[in-house]
């Protein structure tokens, strides 16, 4: 997990929701923003990763936005919103390891085809013999 918290960009916003009179007059409300591609603690295939991984989140100008508006102060929004995009990164840079695949041993194939033989003939039993 790099720690890229001295490239985001903060931007304060009022919020909705709860806080009564507060809410028209304070901007609780907090967007980060990172443009990636100028981040140098990563490097060009980890870059491509995060575009690929969070395109729906990327603006036309190459910056991950996160919001987080659900606290009523700006200190824990602020907070809430580094820790998602944090995590977000994170999450994209996860190489999935490859499924390798298997046959089904000799048996495991030969109990199926024994267990399909005895349905078939339980099948077969009940037709209409004369």
């Amino acid at each position: 997990m790099k720690d890229f918290t001295s490239e985001l960009i903060f931007k304060t916003s009022r919020s909705s929701g709860a806080g009564g009179q507060n809410v028209n007059k304070v901007e609780t409300a907090v967007t980060v923003m990172w443009n990636y591609l100028e981040s140098e603690l990563f490097s060009d295939f980890q870059k491509r990763k995060i575009a690929t991984k969070l395109k729906n989140r990327i603006n036309s100008e190459n910056i991950l936005q996160v919001n987080a508006s659900e606290f009523r102060t700006q200190l824990r929004n602020r907070k809430l919103a580094t820790e998602k995009i944090l995590d977000l990164v994170d999450e994209a840079l996860i190489i999935p390891k490859l499924r390798l695949k298997t046959k089904p041993s000799r048996g495991k194939v030969e109990k199926r085809l024994k267990s399909k033989k005895i349905i078939s003939e339980k099948k077969a039993n009940r037709k209409f013999r004369e």
